[in-house]
């Protein structure tokens, strides 16, 4: 999918991919990629499910939906109060199905939200934002998970078994009962930065060097998108893998 928008100030040209992988049974991320109705911008969204249950298909759809509408219902310009706002409502949500279903219901959430007036990253969980700028990749979120602070703290080898289990541990999702709160960017975009939405089928998968060149290959975004795709494929398909990928024109 390729769309082509306005926001910030600039010209956005926009791809996803999504890809079910090798070990479970469906595609449990979920992903959202569109034009604002009411003025010129950017909704751009992946969630991805914890488990492989009907909790996790039923908490990203939902996290999703119900973020993208509060977004586009929105009138005045974006700051940090609607976007903090669309995640608690999808928290409320997302919880309210969990009491139903009686099973694990949570995913996580990260979003992109440009307009006139800026673009911000939304983030809970352990899907991430990276930002390809100059020939450097960063990463603009955190892990919200105990993997994470392990890794910034040195209790564990990155590569050991506790950084492995550990980075099933969450602190932070939508559907958790404490109803956190998602980390909320201001950014900046400038001509020839390239933005990559990405679950952690891909974060996790596809090496920091192979993601660096496949973003700044210079190919359209969806193309992008599609190979970093495909390479969480060759890297295994241990998980669903999904990117969004925004070229700053």
């Amino acid at each position: 999918m390729s769309i082509e928008v306005q926001a910030a100030g600039r010209r956005l040209r926009v791809g996803s991919a999504t890809e079910v992988g090798r070990r479970y049974p469906a595609n449990f991320d979920v992903l959202h990629a569109t034009e604002l109705r009411r003025r010129p911008g950017l909704c751009a969204v992946v969630a991805d499910g914890m488990g492989a249950g009907e909790g996790s298909r039923t908490a990203g759809r939902t996290a999703v939906d119900v973020f993208t509408t509060a977004i586009q219902d929105h009138r005045g310009p974006f700051d940090p109060s609607p976007l903090f706002s669309a995640v608690a409502d999808a928290q409320r949500r997302v919880r309210a199905a969990g009491q139903e279903l009686r099973e694990l219901t949570g995913c996580t959430l990260t979003a992109l939200v440009a307009d006139a007036t800026g673009a911000w990253v939304t983030q809970i969980g352990d899907s991430r934002v990276y930002r390809l700028r100059g020939g450097l990749l960063e990463l603009l979120t955190i892990d919200h998970t105990e993997a994470w602070l392990g890794a910034v703290h040195g209790w564990f080898p990155a590569d050991s078994p506790q950084a492995a289990a550990a980075r099933y541990q969450l602190h932070r999702f939508i559907g958790h009962p404490g109803l956190p709160e998602p980390d909320v960017l201001s950014v900046t975009m400038f001509p020839g930065d390239v933005y990559c939405l990405c679950t952690d089928g891909v974060a996790e998968q596809v090496p920091y060097r192979r993601m660096e060149q496949t973003l700044g290959s210079g190919a359209p975004p969806d193309v992008i998108a599609s190979a970093l795709v495909a390479a969480s494929l060759e890297a295994g398909g241990r998980d669903n893998a999904t990117a969004v990928v925004v070229a700053v024109l």
